[in-house]
């Protein structure tokens, strides 16, 4: 592993911090998923291999089990270290191992001919090597396990914790020096106007945001508020923690309720030694287990805050998933007449909405700004402007803050960082060069600290996905379907049955951005997906630092990504040599970031490397290298999972060598504008699941035998034949492909479809999403055939761009897609009515939540006659469609409506924007 550039870092890097374990747990865990798969195939060339397979899956679970247990082994820090790592390599190994069975295995079905392969020469030779490397693997598994029993045999292997272990508590204050409050009063100012007025029983309101962003001190600002002291009798802070235990949070509750020595009337007044002497006595109290049962404690606290009003501060609160939250909230007074409050900080927006919150009310800090940014840097680095000015420090000084990224504890820590070092040139020019090391060396129990206790309380599937970020190039908009493709190439994620892979990766997204560690650039659309992401700079410094430590990828000193010979994923760039890849075999991903070509031949370093599962070119630029060569690279790749050609130039046909790609899932070829033919061998993939060529003008039809793709669930870009073309496919094709959950349809003038095709969309019972570019035909026979099409009832998303009828399809009507969620027509300029059937009636309305029309200047309608038929619609937007009446919203250029936001329009400048029918 890369050598660590501080002492503060290698404390970081302790094996027994749980990012030491992040990479492992969670491979481990993907290896046992991938077992499980293998063991329940039925494949008869798998089958050969089910006692391996399950001999390694009980071994691996053993080794689970001393992973989870691994943060008890003290003092044997180096001895295992040394044996994660080594246990590391062997699970990559092992994975590769297990994928290349079920690659081959999925293959073998597909060409119904696996007795003969496996009769073959090559076959059986494959097959005893493959044996031979999975008992290989056994036996260094079992024999680290062995290695370990007698090292830490009381501990490794048993299946729970010590049950009388004491977990740290985060323990804050509410005491604080308002000196230090610098761009929060406004935040502050915001919630006490929602929790003053007496007008309910109960208020609850969240405070949700990233570590280090103010949350807490928000909060303490309002705790200590002279108003909230005289509008709640009783206050109680409680500092929850990553570890929750339902005693203690009540008996810290019943401290604050109760008469103290002093003779206070229990409106607890915070005093730090006794809260210190409180905790002590918390935790005696946790070992001996020597207090009432939880049902009297809590009887207590709701007879101490009945007929009273109260406020409760629940900080720092992480997960509610033991049901501790159901249980005190539901004990707790009510009384009415008197108006209480509870207020929750957390760093995850799920968290605080189970616990009760309206989204109305959740508050969310934001970053400082730069004039706050500069305030609040002048009092920790105890330095005046005149300072800075005349010790020519303000270069240093940006660049810093700069790398804050306005996160007011990352300023604070680097101001008081700064303020013990001498005001020279020198000085701070070596902290400003050496950025992250210095805030890892120096501040270990605040902004680092903070972070990596997001990252710890990280769920192991989210770990591995975090940790893709660290490669990204600093402040770069990441586009979201390119995270998502690589992490369900790389097998981060897998389908549960119901959801594919790709709903799955979202939800992982959508759960990371909840958290706070991941940013949203584009806005979300209606279900609240995004389109682009991106990290704040502390929690990439972070990231890196923890992606350095498990080997997830290779970074120099200063924390930039780089290639080299142990690489596990790389970013290109144009600064990138990948000269420094030759003799790589650990490189499992590779993304291209800019549009360029890259050198390619047989004696370049990327030509060795072969064991890639994801490949991502968006953009390249394949007109200056030897596309034979370059093609026949790809086609060795044998584990490639998910590759993208997008937009590639100088692209004109794939290769039919593009048959040897058993395990390819993903294919990603939109934009290809030379595109001019697919191989027929593209149809004998047998774990294609997302197929795209999406505006590729130049491809005319997909090859015949597209019906063999039966585990397709994404098609963008299917053509339909044209008369001249006999080896195209029809609209009839597509009922086979019945795992279909987005279907992406091209249809123009020349296009062929039969009237017995009409109903072949009803059959894929799976769809969630179509989208029909209708290329503006005219063609009256066209027109009435699209007009009389059956898609499936179980549709939540329609598209439908450059049509050109008068009237809205016959099939767009609210009988015939009862669960549609989200409606977009684009580009209609013939469209002067909808279907009077679109409108429904009093008793069938459409449960549309998001519509979306754009240049349709002849569509005639009234905002009354949209509400009425569209009761549950909370978010529109409309371009360029002239005669629509009383919106609520611009129509002439670019409007959007919100409901959410009390009703009130918000009107968006005029942008122009390309026209797009598909998601």
């Amino acid at each position: 592993m890369p050598k660590v550039a501080c002492e503060a870092q290698k404390r970081e890097t302790d094996i027994f911090s749980s990012s030491g374990f992040a990479v492992v747990t969670a491979v481990v865990q993907l290896l046992v998923n991938d077992l499980a798969r293998a063991v329940l195939t039925e494949s008869s060339y798998a089958l050969g291999y089910q006692t391996l397979f399950k001999e390694m899956t009980q071994q691996l679970k053993l080794m689970q089990c001393f992973c989870r247990d691994a943060k008890k082994l003290e003092g044997k820090h180096e001895i295992v270290k040394a044996i994660l790592i080594d246990l590391r390599e062997l699970i990559y190994e092992a994975d590769d191992l297990v994928i290349d069975c079920l690659i081959r295995a999925a293959y073998l079905d597909k060409r119904k001919s696996s007795s003969y392969s496996h009769l073959s020469p090559r076959g059986f030779f494959f097959r005893y090597k493959t044996g031979k490397k999975l008992t290989a693997v056994n036996s260094r598994i079992m024999k680290m396990r062995q290695n370990l029993d007698n090292y830490f045999t009381p501990i490794v292997g048993q299946p729970g914790g010590d049950s009388t272990s004491i977990s740290t508590v985060r323990w804050i204050s509410p005491v604080f020096d308002q000196s230090e409050i610098v761009g929060l009063r406004e935040n502050a100012k915001r919630i006490k106007g929602w929790i003053l007025p007496k007008n309910e029983v109960l208020h609850r309101v969240g405070i949700v945001g990233m570590g280090g962003l103010g949350k807490t001190t928000i909060t303490r600002m309002i705790f200590n508020d002279a108003q909230i002291c005289d509008r709640f009798q009783k206050k109680i802070w409680v500092p929850v923690s990553s570890t929750v235990n339902e005693i203690d949070i009540m008996n810290s509750m019943l401290r604050q309720l109760k008469p103290n020595d002093s003779g206070s009337d229990g409106n607890w007044q915070p005093n730090i030694h006794n809260e210190i002497e409180n905790m002590k006595s918390m935790l005696r109290e946790f070992v001996a287990d020597n207090r009432g049962s939880d049902g009297n404690l809590l009887l207590e606290i709701c007879q101490l805050l009945s007929n009273t009003s109260y406020l409760i501060v629940m900080d720092d609160v992480w997960s509610i998933d033991s049901g501790w939250w159901g249980r005190i909230s539901d004990g707790l007074a009510k009384t009415a007449g008197y108006s209480s409050c509870i207020i929750i900080t957390s760093r995850i927006d799920e968290v605080v909405r189970k616990m009760g919150v309206d989204e109305k009310r959740i508050h969310r800090p934001q970053l400082l700004n730069d004039e706050e940014s500069w305030s609040l840097f002048y009092k920790f680095a105890s330095i005046s402007t005149e300072e800075i000015h005349k010790n020519k420090l303000e270069e240093f000084a940006k660049t810093i803050l700069n790398k804050c990224s306005g996160l007011p504890l990352a300023i604070k820590t680097t101001g008081g960082l700064l303020s013990s070092k001498r005001k020279k040139y020198h000085d701070w020019k070596e902290i400003c060069n050496k950025f992250h090391q210095k805030l890892a060396a120096e501040s270990n129990d605040s902004v680092m600290a903070s972070l990596q206790l997001s990252y710890d309380e990280l769920p192991p599937h989210l770990k591995q996905c975090i940790l893709c970020f660290s490669i990204y190039p600093e402040d770069h908009e990441i586009k979201t379907e390119q995270l998502i493709r690589w992490w369900v190439g790389e097998g981060f994620v897998h389908d549960t049955g119901s959801d594919t892979a790709t709903e799955v990766a979202f939800n992982y997204l959508a759960e990371l951005i909840s958290r706070c560690l991941v940013e949203v650039v584009l806005p979300r659309s209606y279900n609240g997906r995004v389109y682009s992401c991106k990290m704040h700079d502390m929690v990439r410094e972070k990231t890196i630092a923890i992606a350095r430590e498990e080997a997830f990828s290779s970074f120099d000193e200063e924390g930039k990504h780089i290639p080299t010979v142990d690489s596990r994923r790389l970013v290109v760039t144009q600064t990138t040599n990948c000269d420094t890849l030759q003799g790589n075999t650990k490189l499992r991903a590779l993304l291209l970031m800019t549009s360029h070509s890259i050198p390619f031949n047989r004696s370049t370093g990327l030509a060795t490397v072969n064991c890639l599962r994801v490949l991502d070119l968006s953009y390249i630029n394949l007109e200056k290298i030897s596309t034979e060569e370059f093609f026949l690279w790809i086609s060795s790749l044998k584990r490639l999972a998910y590759l993208n050609l997008r937009a590639a130039a100088g692209l004109v046909e794939l290769p039919h060598t593009f048959r040897r790609l058993w395990g390819l899932q993903i294919l990603i070829l939109d934009e290809c504008k030379n595109l001019i033919m697919l191989p027929p061998s593209i149809t004998t993939l047998p774990k294609l699941t997302v197929l795209d060529i999406g505006n590729c003008p130049a491809l005319q039809y997909l090859p015949q035998g597209i019906t063999t793709l039966t585990t397709l669930q994404e098609l963008h870009g299917f053509k339909i034949s044209l008369p001249t073309e006999i080896e195209g496919c029809h609209l009839g094709d597509l009922k086979c492909l019945t795992q279909l959950r987005v279907l992406q349809v091209d249809i123009n003038e020349e296009s062929i479809i039969k009237d017995e095709e009409l109903t072949a969309l009803a059959q894929l019972q799976h769809l969630k999403l179509l989208s029909i570019n209708a290329n503006n035909c005219e063609d009256a026979n066209i027109l009435e055939k699209l007009n009389n099409l059956s898609p499936p009832p179980c549709l939540e998303e329609v598209y439908l761009g450059h049509y050109y009828g008068e009237s809205s399809p016959n099939w767009l009507i609210p009988t015939s897609l009862p669960q549609l969620q989200y409606l977009c027509i684009e580009d209609a300029r013939a469209l002067n009515a909808m279907n009077p059937l679109f409108w429904g009636d009093d008793e069938k309305t459409w449960r549309l939540e998001s519509l979306c029309l754009k240049y349709l200047p002849r569509l005639e309608t009234e905002w009354a006659e949209v509400k009425r038929a569209m009761p549950a619609l909370s978010y529109l937007k409309v371009s360029h469609c002239y005669k629509l009446q009383s919106f609520p919203c611009n129509v002439k250029a670019l409007g959007v409506w919100n409901k959410d936001e009390d009703g009130k329009p918000e009107d968006v400048a005029y942008q122009p924007e390309e026209c797009q029918t598909t998601p």
